[in-house]
C-alpha cells in the first residue's frame, strides 16, 4: 500500500498524494456536491423548525420570536453579573442597535434588568428578572422533553463529535461569507 502524504494550505485545505515532493492537489473524499448541497437544504430545514420551536415558545411570553432568542442567550451567557449587549449581538449573530432595541422591550415588559456596568459606564449588563427566571422554571420540563426527543438518539460520544463538526461547519461558513462579499 503506497504511502498518503498530506499537506495543509494556507486557507486550511487538505491535499493528498502517493508520491513525496509531487503537486497536492486538494482532497476528494468530501467533494460529493450533491450531498454536501442536500446537507445544507437539511441545514434550511432545520433552522426554519428551529425557528418555529423558538415563536412558540415566545408566545407563550407575549413576546417576538427575535426576543425569546435575546431572553435565552442572556439566560445561557449570564453567570451572575450580567451580561453585556455586544456579547448577546455575537451569540445570535445580530447587530448590537437591533439587540439594544429589543431589551428595551424586553425591560419594559419586566423581563430582563438593565445596569451600567460598575466598571465601564457606556457598557449595560443584562440579567433575566426573576419574574422571566420563574417563567423559564415552569417550562423546564417541556423543554427537556424536547431535547431528549430531539437529541434522543446521540449518546455523549457522538454529541461531542457533531459538536466539533458543528463548530468547524460555522467557522468555516463565517469565512465564505467573507469570501463571497470579496469575490465579484
Amino acid at each position: 500500500m503506497p504511502t498518503v502524504h498530506t499537506a495543509q494550505d494556507d486557507q486550511g485545505e487538505v491535499a493528498v498524494s502517493t508520491k513525496p515532493g509531487e503537486r497536492l492537489e486538494p482532497a476528494q473524499r468530501h467533494r460529493d456536491f450533491g450531498l454536501s448541497h442536500q446537507i445544507i437544504w437539511d441545514f434550511v430545514s432545520i433552522s426554519n423548525h428551529l425557528e418555529d420551536i423558538r415563536r412558540s415558545w415566545a408566545k407563550l411570553f407575549g413576546i417576538s420570536g427575535s426576543q425569546w432568542l435575546i431572553l435565552m442567550a442572556i439566560n445561557d451567557l449570564d453567570q451572575g453579573g450580567g451580561v453585556s449587549v455586544g456579547d448577546v449581538s455575537a451569540k445570535i449573530h445580530a447587530v448590537s442597535t437591533f439587540v439594544t432595541t429589543q431589551t428595551k422591550v424586553l425591560e419594559r415588559l419586566g423581563l430582563i434588568n438593565r445596569v451600567s456596568s460598575a466598571t465601564d459606564g457606556r457598557v449595560v449588563l443584562m440579567s433575566l428578572s426573576d419574574r422571566a427566571r420563574q417563567q423559564i422554571a415552569g417550562l423546564s420540563a417541556r423543554w427537556e422533553a424536547l431535547h431528549a426527543f430531539i437529541f434522543r438518539d446521540f449518546d455523549a460520544q457522538s454529541m461531542s463529535d457533531v459538536k466539533s463538526k458543528l463548530e468547524m461547519l460555522k467557522k468555516r461558513a463565517k469565512t465564505a461569507v467573507a469570501r463571497v462579499a470579496v469575490e465579484p
